[in-house]
């Protein structure tokens, strides 16, 4: 026979004792995550408009071995539009504004001239280079 306090989820093992324990997990995951130096500009308690805003901003764009940093802006810069044309149709981003005010990061190393070929700063298939703000 169950008591109504079993029922109501106090007694031993209950939702209320579940839950607990897949937060308590969810918490040590996150921390662990965290943890990464490439996560290292998300806040220590993100929310999940953060996290969702985050997400959305990494993309994954393909050039050529032989790419120079100005190709790889103008993958970039089509990549982004077509995304931004997906999700709010047409919107205008000034890429001069961009490209004059942020810059293109790879290991430490900006890639500031734009002729200068991406296999020279160990840019390779799946390299992860970041837009310095």
């Amino acid at each position: 026979m169950t008591s109504k306090e079993e029922l109501a989820g106090g007694g031993g093992g209950g939702y209320n004792t579940d839950t607990v324990v897949k937060k308590a997990r969810l918490q040590s995951t996150l921390s662990a995550l965290l943890q990464d130096p490439i996560l290292s500009d998300v806040p220590k308690k993100p929310t999940l408009t953060e996290v969702d805003t985050l997400i959305s901003l990494e993309l994954d764009v393909a050039v050529l071995n032989s790419a120079t940093v100005k190709d790889l802006k103008l993958a970039i810069k089509k990549k982004t539009n077509e995304m931004e044309q997906s999700k709010m149709g047409h919107r205008h981003i000034s890429w001069r504004h961009v490209w004059a005010n942020f810059c293109l990061s790879h290991h430490n190393e900006k890639l500031i001239d734009d002729n200068a070929v991406l296999q020279e700063f160990g840019i390779r298939n799946n390299s992860q280079v970041l837009l310095l703000l």
